[in-house]
């Protein structure tokens, strides 16, 4: 995370975070928040290590939520039902946008859910990338469950997840693993799939030891945050992050995430970018913006 001292609070160590999984879990319990009521926060966060593309910024805005459930909510229909809620929310929102500013409306009514371990075995040899644009380009709109955890090769089963978030062992009645996804669409512009959220059941105190050993971290389970949700002291919950940015840039039809986000982006893809009449908010403007000069 990005670190910083107070000017005068000298010795005082204080950090901008990039991710509020763990803490959002904490709010629920340190609130009081009932089961089948949660929080949403408007996240501003810096990931200094992220890749930064066009559609990934050092700066994250999203709406991050968490909701405390029951012991018996912990199951696949339940995340199914959070997940469509959401897209309604995505679909009527770009049916507002389209209509509003004369864009074109390409999201489907109706969300299709696929699994990470079916696609594995319809297109063994893709790449988890390939096996999203595969599904996206066909349905425009699909909820893919199962991030995380390997094959039986040892190689990422469809990207990587932490072990003390989403939980992505628990079998599922179809025979698959995992209670967590992505929401993902089709983007027109791009010509690929692109994430709008991740989402997921979190870990219980049985599932997270047992991620903990896959990943091979079994020494976190001693840490403060950790053993609060193995004394159950944590609720059990489920949560995710809506991208803010990432939701606008595929709603205005956006090429690059830097047209709808202020931020640094690569100086030498700026002018490529212009090139192609694509002019960036933010930095990497040096010679009409002189006090975005680094020191």
């Amino acid at each position: 995370p990005a670190t910083f001292e107070p000017r005068d609070f000298p010795g005082v160590h204080l950090e901008v975070p990039f991710s509020l999984a763990k803490w959002k879990r904490w709010a629920l319990h340190y609130y009081k928040v009932e089961a089948g009521k949660g929080i949403v926060t408007d996240f501003r966060g810096l990931r200094c290590d992220d890749d930064v593309d066009y559609t990934h910024s050092l700066y994250v805005d999203q709406f991050d939520w968490e909701k405390h459930i029951e012991k018996a909510d912990r199951n696949i229909e339940y995340l199914k039902a959070t997940v469509l809620a959401i897209y309604k929310a995505l679909y009527d929102t770009e049916q507002a946008v389209c209509k509003k500013y004369g864009i074109e409306a390409y999201l489907p009514e109706e969300l299709t859910f696929a699994t990470s371990d079916d696609m594995i075995k319809e297109h063994p040899h893709a790449t988890p990338k390939q096996r999203e644009n595969i599904l996206c380009e066909k349905h425009k709109a699909v909820f893919f469950i199962g991030i995380g955890g390997m094959k039986d090769d040892g190689s990422l089963r469809h990207d990587g997840r932490a072990p003390d978030y989403d939980d992505w062992i628990t079998e599922r009645p179809d025979g698959g693993h995992g209670l967590n996804g992505d929401l993902l669409v089709w983007n027109p512009i791009l010509k690929q799939s692109f994430e709008i959220s991740s989402m997921g059941i979190r870990v219980n105190p049985e599932v997270l030891l047992k991620q903990l050993d896959l990943c091979g971290v079994p020494e976190r389970k001693e840490f403060v945050w950790h053993q609060m949700l193995l004394d159950g002291t944590l609720p059990q919950t489920i949560g995710g992050g809506i991208g803010q940015s990432r939701t606008c840039q595929y709603l205005l039809r956006a090429a690059h995430i830097g047209e709808v986000q202020h931020g640094w982006y690569n100086p030498a893809e700026v002018e490529i970018l212009k090139k192609d009449g694509i002019n960036l908010l933010g930095l990497g403007e040096f010679d009409a913006d002189p006090s975005a000069k680094s020191a």
